[in-house]
C-alpha cells in the first residue's frame, strides 16, 4: 500500500508531501491546477522515461520519493530479497531528475536502474492513465487479461515452459544430427582439437612458459646485471659495499670497547655483513647459471607465437584456449556418439510434447470457462455504466499448426456491441475513447482480486460521462477501494463524493511565480469542493445543500 508521496521542484509543484490511507482517495481541482501531477510522479517512480521539462523552471533538479508498506505484498518482498534491495516490510522509491535531462534512481537507499524500478512497480501499483485503457486494444494484452481473470498463472507457466523445452530439445537434435554438414563438422572439430591439444597448456603451465620466455629473452642482460651488482657489493674497488661495511664494523668495534651501549649496533652490522655476503654469493651463482640457450628460446618463442595465432583464429585470449579445447572435446564426443544421444533426445522431446498437450488442454478449458464468466460479468457492468444492452464476448481463436506454442493453443479477441441489436465486433474497431475507459473500469471490477497489486491509480477514467452513470462509476471505484487502495483523479462530483478521503489541488500565482498546492479536505472542505464542482463559479446555498446530500448518501 502507498503510504506517502513527496515531490520537490516537480513541474509547477515547489514542494508537497501527501499521506495516503486505505480505501478510495479522490483528487480534484480546477482545470490546469495539476491534478494529474501525482499520477505523473508515480509513473516516473515506476520507471517511466524522464525529461528536463519535468523540472520546475529555475531549479537544477526535481526530486520524487514514495514509501510503500509491503506487509500484504509477499511477491514484492520476495523480489526485493532476490535483488538484495530488501529492507523489512517497508519500501522507499526515490528518483532525481536533473535539468539537463539525466536521472538517477534508488530503491531503499541503494542505486537502481529504471528497469528495476519498472519491474518492482508492477508488483506495487497499477496505473490507469487517461490513455492507459488503449492497451485493451492489444490482443496480447487481452489474452493476459483473460489469464489473470482465470487465475491459472501456474498452469500457463507450465505450458510456456514445456513449449520452450520442446523447442530447445529440437534445436539440440538438429545440432547433433547435423544433416549433410555433420561429416564436415566432425572433420573440422578433429582438426581444431588436434591443434589445440598440441599447443594449449593449463593456466599454471602457460604462466611458466611466459615467464620462461621473458627470462630467456633477457638472459644476457640478466647475467650482466647480476655480475655488475656483485661487483658493487663485493668487488675489488675500495668503494665496494662489503669493504666499506668492514671498515665501519672495525671502527664501531673499537668504539664499543669504550661504551657497551654500542654493542647492539655492532651486532646489527655483524648481521648485515653476513647477509651482504650471502647476497653477493647468490647473485654470483645466478650470473654464472643464467640460461643462455638460443635454441630453447627459439622453441619457447615458437610455442607462444603458435598460441597467439590460435587465439586470433578462435578470437580468444590465449589463456582461454585450454577451455576451448575442453568444449570442442565435449562437442566432438557428442557428435561421435550422436546415435544413442539422438534416441534419448527424441524420447525426451516426445514426452515434452505429450505433457504439453495435456497442460494446454487444461489451459484451454480454463480459458473457455473464464471467457464465459468474464463476458457475462463485464456485460452486466457495462449496462450499469451507461451502455445498456452492451455485450462483451471473449472469443478464443485456435492457433494453427501442431507445434507447441508458449502461449497455448488459442489467441484471445474481445468483441463488443455497445448498442442493442448490433453484432459484436472487434473492440479495436468499434469502441470510442469514453467507451474504452468504461469497459476498462468494468473489467477491473470484474477481475478484482485476481492480482496481488495493492494500489490502483485511475487518472480521469470517468471522462465523457455524467449524471447517473457517473454515480455508478464512483460506486464501482468505491467498491474497488473496499479491497484495494485506490487513487482516482476526477472532475466529477458524483465520483468525488464516493471517496473515503479527498485531496484538493490548487494553483496560485505571486511575484511572477506559479505554485501548485495539495491539501487534504475535511468535511466542510469536501462539501465546498463538491459544490464548486456542481455549481461552477457561483456557489449557492442550494449547491452546498446538494453537495452535503451527495456526501451523506455516498458515506451511507
Amino acid at each position: 500500500m502507498l503510504i506517502s508521496l513527496h515531490v520537490r521542484q516537480f513541474a509547477v509543484v515547489e514542494q508537497a508531501e501527501v499521506d495516503f490511507g486505505a480505501g478510495l482517495t479522490v483528487v480534484s481541482g480546477e482545470t490546469g491546477a495539476g491534478k494529474s501531477l501525482l499520477v505523473d510522479a508515480l509513473l516516473l517512480l515506476a520507471g517511466a522515461r524522464a525529461d528536463s521539462g519535468m523540472v520546475r523552471a529555475g531549479s537544477d533538479r526535481a526530486e520524487l520519493s514514495a514509501e510503500f508498506d509491503l506487509a500484504a505484498l509477499p511477491e514484492a518482498r520476495a523480489w526485493l530479497a532476490q535483488e538484495e534491495l530488501d529492507d523489512g516490510e517497508a519500501c522507499q522509491l526515490r528518483r532525481v531528475i536533473r535539468a539537463e535531462g539525466s536521472s538517477r534512481a534508488w530503491i531503499n537507499g541503494r542505486p537502481a536502474s529504471a528497469g528495476q524500478l519498472s519491474e518492482l512497480a508492477t508488483l506495487l501499483v497499477e496505473i490507469h492513465g487517461q490513455h492507459e485503457h488503449q492497451a485493451l486494444l492489444s490482443r496480447a494484452h487481452q489474452l493476459a487479461l483473460l489469464d489473470a481473470c482465470a487465475g491459472h498463472g501456474s498452469l500457463a507457466g507450465q505450458v510456456r515452459e514445456l513449449a520452450t523445452q520442446w523447442r530447445d530439445l529440437g534445436a539440440r537434435i538438429r545440432r547433433l544430427s547435423g544433416g549433410a554438414d555433420r561429416e564436415q563438422r566432425l572433420e573440422l572439430l578433429r582438426h581444431e582439437l588436434a591443434e589445440l591439444e598440441q599447443w594449449t597448456l593449463p593456466s599454471a603451465e602457460l604462466a611458466e612458459l611466459e615467464a620462461s620466455h621473458k627470462r630467456l629473452a633477457n638472459a644476457g642482460r640478466l647475467a650482466e646485471g647480476a655480475a655488475g651488482v656483485v661487483e658493487l657489493l663485493d668487488g675489488d674497488s675500495e668503494f665496494a659495499l662489503r669493504r666499506a661495511l668492514g671498515r665501519a664494523h672495525a671502527e664501531l668495534g673499537r668504539l664499543a670497547t669504550l661504551d657497551e651501549a654500542l654493542n647492539p649496533a655492532l651486532e646489527l652490522l655483524d648481521n648485515a655483513m653476513i647477509q651482504l655476503g650471502e647476497a653477493a654469493d647468490t647473485l654470483g651463482r645466478y650470473a654464472q647459471d643464467v640460461d643462455l640457450d638460443p635454441e630453447r628460446f627459439a622453441e619457447v618463442d615458437a610455442h607462444l607465437a603458435r598460441l597467439h595465432e590460435l587465439g586470433r583464429r578462435h578470437r580468444l585470449p590465449i589463456a582461454e584456449l585450454h577451455d576451448k579445447a575442453t568444449a570442442l572435446r565435449t562437442e566432438l564426443a557428442e557428435l561421435e556418439g550422436a546415435g544413442e544421444a539422438l534416441e534419448q533426445l527424441a524420447v525426451q522431446r516426445e514426452r515434452a510434447r505429450t505433457d504439453y498437450v495435456q497442460a494446454a488442454d487444461k489451459l484451454s478449458k480454463s480459458r473457455r470457462k473464464a471467457a464465459d464468466k468474464l463476458g457475462k460479468e463485464v456485460g452486466a457492468l457495462m449496462a450499469e455504466l451507461g451502455m445498456a444492452g452492451g455485450v462483451l464476448v471473449v472469443e478464443l481463436e485456435p492457433v494453427e499448426g501442431e507445434e507447441p506454442d508458449p502461449q497455448g493453443r488459442e489467441r484471445c479477441e474481445l468483441l463488443v456491441s455497445t448498442n442493442p441489436g448490433q453484432p459484436p465486433r472487434a473492440l479495436r474497431k468499434v469502441a470510442s475513447g469514453g467507451e474504452l475507459a468504461r469497459i476498462s473500469l468494468a473489467i477491473e471490477v470484474a477481475t478484482l482480486g485476481n492480482d496481488s497489486v495493492g494500489t490502483m491509480v485511475f487518472d480521469e477514467v470517468d471522462s465523457g460521462i455524467g449524471g447517473a452513470v457517473a454515480e455508478v462509476v464512483g460506486q464501482k471505484l468505491r467498491a474497488l477501494g473496499g479491497q484495494r487502495q485506490v487513487l482516482c483523479v476526477t472532475h466529477l462530483p458524483q465520483v468525488a463524493a464516493q471517496g473515503h478521503a479527498h485531496l484538493f489541488v490548487s494553483k496560485h500565482s505571486d511575484d511572477g511565480h506559479t505554485r501548485t498546492q495539495i491539501q487534504r479536505l475535511g468535511a466542510d472542505g469536501r462539501r465546498d469542493e463538491l459544490a464548486r464542482m456542481l455549481g461552477g463559479v457561483e456557489i449557492t446555498r442550494e449547491t452546498r445543500a446538494h453537495a452535503k446530500q451527495m456526501l451523506e448518501r455516498a458515506q451511507a
